[in-house]
């Protein structure tokens, strides 16, 4: 209650709710058998990654995404593949059905369509059972933007934004709608540490994929226009990854143990694409090789594809060398070549699936 206002919402920390415009359901977070895992990720320098979206990942019927139980059934296909951490797009309860992941609603709640809280741990369990590392994609600079019971959560808000949980000012803007959480607010900077903890310990996972840290660290993604409360928001997020798992990889930019490097995978795709040697450029290949952050190869994550790169306009890079013949054999030879400099080059490789 506010004033004459009765506002119904879902609880911001639950850990389960029947969907993103549904209920919260009560949720014993300790009462899953781990059957005494106690995994030990690979060292950072044997990491091979494999980027994971579990909708789409193996999906048994048509019209519905896939599942962490579907996605199961192919751990030996992986084993096979070589590699040694599976790195899941975002899980946290999302609108509708069908979603990268990218629009959490609820951060404390996993994906309902996905299988719930118990689904993802069994996942989790079986994956290092199968001698897999576990690290998880999460969004920190946006929240929603709908299916949002954050937004004016007590019925107060300012210039009609998002109320407590966000920025009230031009700082709410972000490229996916104008729901940045407020950093500067201690108890929002507690509810994201929180989740942060959540995953660690609840989760058992090896690891954390902050999703796009430039708009958590800056207000419009220009490195000149910081936001401070971002900055030592990530500050402490790593610190507390530390603190709970010392082995621990975070991936992001500054600060943390790796990431993603777009140094290395548009020269790369744009010299296995051209079509005439005239347009390739071997200086910026070698570039790419050799470019580090800090005399340290493996602060950087490698990579042709990523689930940015093959949407919003792009394709898979053996479309994008051939878009009438991508089995052909210029696609598939040029393609593999792609990825024989993301498992030579110095640095962490990351595959996208398929």
């Amino acid at each position: 209650h506010n004033g004459g206002q009765k506002l119904n919402r879902m609880d911001p920390y639950a850990r389960q709710v029947t969907n993103s415009v549904g209920n919260s359901v009560v949720y014993d977070p300790n009462a899953f058998d781990w059957q005494q895992d106690q995994f030990k990720a690979p060292p950072m320098n044997e990491l091979v990654i494999y980027e994971m979206h579990i909708g789409s990942f193996f999906a048994e019927i048509a019209g519905k995404p896939g599942n962490f139980e579907t996605a199961l059934e192919k751990l030996t296909h992986l084993r096979r593949l070589g590699i040694n951490a599976i790195q899941v797009m975002p899980i946290a309860e999302f609108a509708g059905d069908f979603s990268w992941g990218y629009n959490p609603a609820y951060i404390f709640a996993v994906e309902s369509t996905y299988g719930g809280p118990d689904a993802f741990k069994q996942f989790v369990l079986a994956a290092h059972q199968n001698g897999f590392a576990v690290i998880l994609d999460v969004v920190y600079n946006h929240f929603g933007p709908s299916d949002l019971d954050l937004w004016q959560f007590d019925g107060w808000s300012e210039n009609d934004r998002g109320g407590i949980y966000f920025y009230n000012d031009e700082r709410a803007v972000t490229p996916w709608g104008e729901t940045r959480p407020d950093y500067d607010r201690d108890q929002v900077r507690s509810f994201i540490l929180d989740n942060v903890s959540m995953w660690l310990e609840e989760y058992h996972l090896d690891g954390l994929r902050l999703d796009s840290t430039i708009y958590i660290r800056t207000v419009d993604g220009v490195e000149e226009n910081d936001l401070p409360a971002g900055w030592s928001l990530m500050q402490a997020i790593n610190e507390k990854a530390r603190e709970l798992s010392p082995a621990c990889v975070t991936i992001g930019g500054a600060g943390f143990h790796s990431q993603w490097d777009a140094n290395f995978v548009y020269p790369v795709r744009a010299a296995v694409t051209a079509s005439d040697d005239a347009a390739r450029s071997m200086d910026a290949v070698r570039d790419a090789v050799l470019f580090n952050y800090q005399q340290d190869a493996f602060r950087r994550v490698i990579y042709s594809e990523s689930h940015d790169e093959v949407a919003n306009g792009k394709s898979r890079v053996p479309q994008e060398i051939d878009p009438n013949d991508p089995t052909g054999w210029y696609a598939q030879k040029r393609s593999t070549l792609a990825a024989g400099l993301v498992f030579t080059a110095p640095g962490m490789p990351m595959l996208f699936q398929g």
